[in-house]
């Protein structure tokens, strides 16, 4: 693999190779190939250039993490990681071609299920109107059930999260192999448990759980407004939908799961992993659970404006005119 610029450097590689490892003839070989003796010579003895020598030590900083990490780094988050731990500033378009000529890549997401809409027994107007910014902790929260498949065909663990908009912190959660009222009640009651002095905005999909009588009595008493998602619209609550994604893309990658057992050990550590150790740009390469904690102990919380999303700003301007 050739990270230089250097013209035949491949051929001169096969060169060196077969005439170590197979004791081929160096003049026949350059013949062969129709390059130059001393040109080949030249090149054995040449200094390696110091634009090369990074792209060298960069490959070998690209391979570690692409191994420690399993395969869930795309180049963006690649270069932020390796530039925050390392204390240098690599740009995104040389880590890609790197990581091209690595032939390193992050996971690819599947696509979701479609699932038939029903009737709920409450609703709510979608009053969050898909403004996911939030000046400090607990002013949004925003809650989702997800399904893992126990591997071997033996049922599924659901995994039920509330997330504060702020920081993208999972303020609670609860795993169970029944995806039930008790699954959404326990995770509310750990949530206020945390933050019993909370009254942010509730906002849900229209599932069965959230629209009951019994949970919209539990946001009334805590004084909680609640906000749902429109009917096949999965992007009004999509914070906990792309937490889903990132999720099933490196959780899988990152831990050997055979069963139940080591599948609910993968989803406690990695939202461990996602809250403690995780660093994201929009936080300037800090955890969420470092955000959360610089917030909740100042009286001015720092601002993170959420980065424009140029399709959403092409679409919106050609359809939504």
């Amino acid at each position: 693999m050739r990270l230089g610029k250097l013209r035949y450097e491949s051929k001169y590689l096969a060169i060196r190779h077969f005439h170590e490892t197979k004791g081929w003839g160096i003049g026949w070989m350059c013949r062969q190939l129709e390059v130059s003796r001393a040109t080949y010579y030249k090149w054995t003895h040449r200094e390696i250039p110091v634009q090369e020598q990074e792209n060298i030590k960069l490959a070998g900083l690209i391979r570690e993490y692409d191994e420690r990490f399993r395969h869930i780094l795309g180049y963006r988050r690649m270069t932020s990681w390796i530039n925050h731990f390392n204390h240098t500033t690599y740009s995104k378009n040389r880590v890609h071609r790197i990581m091209k000529k690595l032939r390193i890549h992050s996971v690819i997401r599947k696509k979701k299920k479609k699932y038939s809409p029903y009737a709920p027994q409450t609703m709510a107007e979608n009053k969050l109107s898909r403004d996911f910014y939030a000046t400090a902790p607990n002013q949004k929260w925003s809650t989702d059930v997800t399904e893992f498949k126990i591997p071997g065909g033996k049922g599924k663990l659901y995994l039920s999260m509330i997330l504060d908009l702020y920081d993208r912190y999972p303020v609670s959660y609860v795993i169970s192999g029944r995806n039930d009222n008790r699954l959404v009640f326990r995770t509310f009651d750990k949530a206020i448990a945390a933050n019993p002095d909370a009254k942010p905005i509730f906002h849900s999909d229209r599932g069965y759980q959230y629209t009951g009588r019994v949970f919209q009595e539990k946001l009334k008493a805590r004084q909680m407004e609640p906000s749902m998602s429109r009917v096949g619209h999965c992007i009004d609550n999509g914070p906990a939908e792309g937490l889903w994604g990132i999720i099933k893309s490196e959780m899988y990658q990152m831990y050997e799961i055979t069963d139940e057992a080591s599948l609910k050990h993968a989803i406690r550590d990695y939202m461990r992993f996602y809250s403690e150790e995780r660093p994201q740009d929009r936080y300037h390469c800090k955890t969420p659970l470092e955000v959360r904690n610089e917030a909740l102990a100042s009286d001015h919380p720092i601002e993170y404006p959420i980065p424009p999303n140029k399709r959403i700003e092409k679409y919106k301007e050609k359809w939504c005119a």
